[in-house]
């Protein structure tokens, strides 16, 4: 391992720390990515009271419902499962179609909605803030990502613990660790959603451009990290310091 790398850790552990005396109850929306879990690594390997959610779709591959049993196996823990509300998911299909995402971006962002960004709201419920595996190498709609900032659509603080590491710094975390990860990543997929909506990736492709593939870049985000509000004001009103 690295001196820098061990920086970055020692820094990331801080800060989580931080979280869990500052800002409880805190929650860690676990998308099961490779970053994710090097974040559900450092929370649960440390005992940290900071709660560890993911959103099942219901369109998940079966090799990330294999990583939630592994990580439960690992850590003897899994992480609290939300799902989007039957309703909206039985009307969505009876109007439109099973996939009718692929039919208009419109369409693709009412069915993020329904099994992303609602399910997100009910998770984040009484919290004082959450955490991201959010990086600013993972794309180019990503690059201005915070460490600290003010969820201004969820009213809540939103921390990204991650966002200067690098995709070489995350793997070399998993493999001195021995994190599990998902199968796909060793199958060209870096970044990995629902089922219908993620591909392999060839070299030299962006990160994300596996996700929604036949979009432009510049849809391509589900609407669960909206652009946030002034972290520093956000801050100040509560008389907390910002990191930048």
């Amino acid at each position: 391992m690295t001196v820098d790398l061990q920086e970055s850790i020692d820094t990331t552990r801080t800060l989580l720390r931080r979280i869990a005396d500052d800002f409880s109850p805190a929650t860690f929306a676990c998308s099961l990515g490779a970053e994710d879990m090097v974040l559900t690594d450092l929370i649960y390997a440390t005992a940290l009271p900071i709660e560890v959610f993911t959103l099942d779709t219901g369109r998940l591959p079966e090799e990330t419902h294999a990583l939630i049993d592994a990580i439960g196996a690992r850590y003897g823990k899994r992480p609290q499962l939300y799902f989007p509300q039957a309703s909206a998911v039985e009307s969505y299909v009876s109007s439109h179609g099973a996939n009718a995402f692929y039919a208009s971006v419109q369409l693709r962002k009412a069915c993020c909605h329904m099994r992303k960004v609602e399910p997100l709201r009910r998770a984040l419920t009484g919290k004082k803030a959450w955490i991201s595996g959010l990086r600013r190498e993972q794309s180019a709609t990503r690059g201005d990502v915070q460490t600290e900032t003010f969820d201004a659509a969820n009213g809540l603080m939103k921390f990204n613990p991650l966002a200067t590491w690098s995709d070489a710094e995350v793997w070399q975390y998993i493999r001195a660790h021995g994190v599990p990860y998902n199968a796909l990543h060793d199958r060209h997929y870096p970044s990995i959603g629902c089922a219908p909506c993620t591909r392999a990736v060839t070299a030299g492709e962006d990160i994300r451009s596996g996700r929604w593939w036949w979009e432009d870049a510049q849809y391509k985000e589900c609407g669960l990290h909206p652009s946030t509000g002034n972290p520093r004001a956000a801050a100040q009103s509560r008389g907390q310091k910002v990191v930048a």
